[in-house]
Order: C-alpha cells, then structure tokens, then sequence
C-alpha cells in the first residue's frame, strides 16, 4: 500500500481520504480549517507542504484556481515545495484548463509527476468509491496511481495529455449543467400553461429527447428538493471556467446559474434553479 496525502477535506475530499485509509492506504490529510481533519480522525499535517513529505501519491480536491495554486504553490506553506522526487501529484479539483497545464508544468519542472484528474459524481458516488476519473497525464504515471485511484472510484478514463481530463470535465459539467437550466425554464412555462407538472414530466422523461440526469433533476425540481450535491455556485464557477468566445449556450446557463447565486441560493443544489421561475 502507499503513502497517500489528501489536501482539501471538503465533501469529496474526506470521503476519498477515508476511503483511501479504508483500503490499507496510510494516509496523511492537510485541511484549511481544523474541523474535517478532526471530524476525520486521520494523522494531519499543519501545511500541505508538511501533508507531501513522506507522500508517494498526492491527491488535491479543492474549489478552483485560487484555492489549487494557494495548496501547491505557496512560497511558504504550499506542496511543491515538499513534493518527494518522483512522487505522484493528482489534482482532482475542477480548474481551468490554463490553471490545470501551468499546474502540471510546473510539478514535473520540480521533479515530480502530475495527474489532471478532476471526477465526475458527487458526495454519493464519492461516500460509495463510484467515482468517474477523467484523467489527463502519462499512461505510466496513471498506471502507477492506480491503486489510488481505484479504492476511491469505480473507473479511470485517459483523455490525453495534461489539461485533457479538464477540458473533457468542464465538457461534461457544462452539458449537465445546460439540462438542468433548461429543464428548469421547460417546468416554468409548462406551470404557466397550466399543464399537470407531474404527467408532465413524465412524459417528457418516457421519450428519447430527455436524458436521465435531466429526468432526475426534472423530479428533484417538482419536489422542492434542493439538498447540495452539486451546488449553484460551484456550477456557475465551472461554466465560467468552460465559457469562451464560441459558447453561446454555455455562456447562457452561466447567467441562470449566477442569477441564481446572486438570489441567495448559491448553497443550493443546482436544481434549485427552478426557484427563478416561480
């Protein structure tokens, strides 16, 4: 088994760390509040440059940019600093692709190996090690953190070169994300139509143009259910992240989404996007 550090004990993070201590991984954890590393009961570490010392695989799942370049590259605190030679460095966090290959360059400039691996799933899938890899970086380093990456996820999918996993994640929270927006602004104008929402939505989810996460938001959306799994603000984070010139769509469901977080609701589930058209 390996010597694993895990930076960044949110509602992923934590629950790939006990999974990975679960399997017989040593694990060492780095937080930037005290509370999960506590809640956790795992051996920590002060700095994420402390977490890495004696690390054979590193693994971060932070918020965004800021957050990831705070963790690895901090002159003082941060991870490449500590990064064993040859050690395998994994961001898991959704980033921008720029962020994510300025990233990779600069660990395998110090010596090490880098991942992009962002996931695809949620607390659920991460609670039950189902998580979806999307991985850019060398077939060997990849075959390497294997035995990470398969005690906290169910698969891992080589994309390409480093950026490749984001750029692919970015593509798949972005068709989600434009769904569930719709799928919100369909409910409205069928609520003002004065159509039975529930026969509704049934129909709609029987035919070939509705995908399953759509029919599954759609029924979230009816039952006023809006407990994170996906929160609003992170979603509008990561559409701002995939937006550019030649997206009108996404730049589209970006606005919904920020709406919804200028609203209050950033905390919310995504779905919660239904509220904008009561």
């Amino acid at each position: 088994m390996a010597r694993v550090a895990v930076l960044g004990l949110g509602a992923m993070g934590s629950r790939m760390a006990r999974n990975a201590a679960q399997a017989g991984h040593a694990v060492t954890v780095w937080n930037r509040s005290p509370g999960p590393v506590a809640a956790l009961g795992l051996p920590s570490a002060a700095t994420p440059h402390a977490a890495v010392a004696e690390a054979d695989l590193v693994l971060s799942m932070v918020r965004d940019d800021a957050a990831s370049q705070s963790v690895w590259l901090d002159p003082l605190t941060g991870a490449l600093q500590g990064l064993r030679q040859g050690a395998i460095a994994i961001e898991s966090s959704t980033l921008s692709i720029a962020t994510m290959q300025a990233l990779g360059q600069a660990i395998e400039a110090a010596g090490g190996q880098f991942l992009d691996a962002p996931v695809v799933g949620s607390r659920p899938q991460a609670e039950a090690a189902q998580l979806v890899h999307l991985v850019g970086g060398s077939p060997q380093a990849l075959a390497a953190a294997e035995p990470l990456l398969s005690v906290i996820g169910a698969r891992s999918i080589h994309a390409g070169g480093i950026g490749a996993g984001t750029a692919l994640k970015l593509a798949v929270n972005a068709l989600f994300a434009i769904q569930v927006a719709t799928m919100a602004e369909l409910i409205g104008q069928l609520a003002a139509a004065d159509i039975d929402l529930a026969v509704a939505i049934e129909a709609i989810g029987s035919l070939p143009v509705c995908s399953p996460a759509a029919k599954v938001a759609a029924g979230a959306m009816l039952a006023g259910s809006f407990q994170p799994q996906f929160p609003v603000d992170l979603v509008e984070k990561d559409l701002g992240y995939a937006a550019g010139a030649a997206t009108p769509l996404i730049t589209a469901a970006r606005a919904v989404f920020a709406d919804a977080a200028g609203r209050g609701w950033g905390g919310l589930n995504l779905t919660a996007v239904a509220q904008l058209y009561r």
